[in-house]
């Protein structure tokens, strides 16, 4: 595939090639889908390089990195996920709803409305979107880096519906303390279970059977837990907030759950609402130009039989004649993805 230099940043499937680039910004997250662990990235980034070729034969359970990489310094500056399928019978997705509960006594003619947590379990889950990553460095960049690398996941999921669920799911951090405390963890999980907040984000990431075994059934009552756990129930932390609005904007609601372990509030889509897979067409290259084209941009996306498998650039584009289903691309973008008249690509209009 040709490249042109023009084109300074690229998001791409992610490989096994990629461990130590991956590894570097893994340390800025730190989370179960992108821990800061070198043999955990390299079995992460084998699952996703199975998923991409095929190799991993049941679309339930691929799991897809994208990696969004600086050509210029020739470095990864960010990464995102899509875990096609939460809960499967050797590892739910386990949750707690939360609801109020209204008590009131004549006698005393007091009323009390007390914030209640059920544990629920699913083996038939949500896809999830996960593991958004932006370097430091490029966090406020006029590219809008951090919006590409999370747009793609709904360009690959738009294009490849029939492997998705029929809901899609984005947990978000709740506040956490500087050394990464967890409130809720040290109320309610850590009485359970023995374990720290660290240790049991970690195990359950391979194995799940100990919250089953160890948390309770019934009801947890937040009113019985100490106030700064009560607090972050449900909550986002400042370091998602800009998350959740890019979320709100495009059809995610928080779903009155949250993560049993730090309360982090889960929002749900349904897949086919969401205003980026909405958007999201398939497209065949008219021609490619080196005149200038309107500001309208999009993500242009290939795929290939070959690794890398997948390549995206923001480009400006043109639509053809309506109703054909034809773009003229820059020819840059053309070079770098290796296009030629008569290909077919998928693009997604950015805002």
């Amino acid at each position: 595939m040709t490249t042109d230099p023009r084109v300074r940043y690229e998001i791409r499937a992610a490989t096994r090639a990629d461990k130590d680039e991956i590894l570097e910004l893994a340390r800025f997250l730190d989370s179960v889908n992108l821990p800061n662990d070198e043999p955990t990235i390299a079995e992460i980034l084998e699952h996703s390089e199975q998923s991409f070729t095929g190799e991993i034969g049941d679309p339930r359970r691929r799991n897809y990195v994208f990696v969004l990489r600086d050509l210029e310094q020739k470095r990864a500056v960010g990464t995102s996920m899509v875990i096609a399928q939460l809960g499967r019978k050797d590892a739910p997705y386990i949750y707690f709803d939360v609801h109020v509960e209204e008590r009131y006594s004549a006698t005393l003619d007091k009323h009390f409305a007390h914030q209640v947590l059920s544990i629920g379990y699913s083996y038939n889950g949500p896809t999830e979107i996960g593991g958004l990553v932006v370097h430091p460095a490029v966090r406020r960049s006029p590219e809008r880096l951090g919006m590409l690398i999370s747009y793609v996941r709904f360009l690959w999921i738009a294009q490849h519906r029939d492997d998705f669920q029929d809901r899609v799911l984005a947990e978000l951090l709740p506040p956490l303390e500087p050394d990464g405390t967890s409130h809720l963890w040290e109320s309610v999980g850590r009485h359970f279970t023995g374990l720290t907040y660290r240790e049991a984000d970690r195990l359950s990431k391979r194995n799940k059977e100990f919250i089953r075994g160890l948390f309770p059934d019934g009801d947890i009552y937040a009113s019985l837990l100490r106030p700064e756990a009560q607090d972050v129930i449900g909550k986002v932390g400042p370091q998602t907030r800009g998350v959740e609005k890019l979320l709100r904007r495009i059809g995610f609601r928080y779903w009155n759950r949250v993560d049993p372990f730090d309360g982090g509030p889960h929002f749900i889509a349904q897949t086919d609402e969401i205003l980026l897979v909405q958007r999201t067409r398939g497209a065949r290259v008219l021609r490619s130009t080196t005149d200038p084209l309107p500001g309208a941009k999009a993500l242009i996306a290939r795929e290939h039989d070959a690794a890398p498998h997948f390549h995206a650039v923001p480009s400006h584009f043109q639509l053809a004649a309506e109703g054909t289903g034809q773009v003229v691309l820059p020819e840059e973008t053309c070079l770098h993805l290796g296009l030629v008249p008569g290909d077919e690509i998928a693009l997604l209009p950015l805002d």
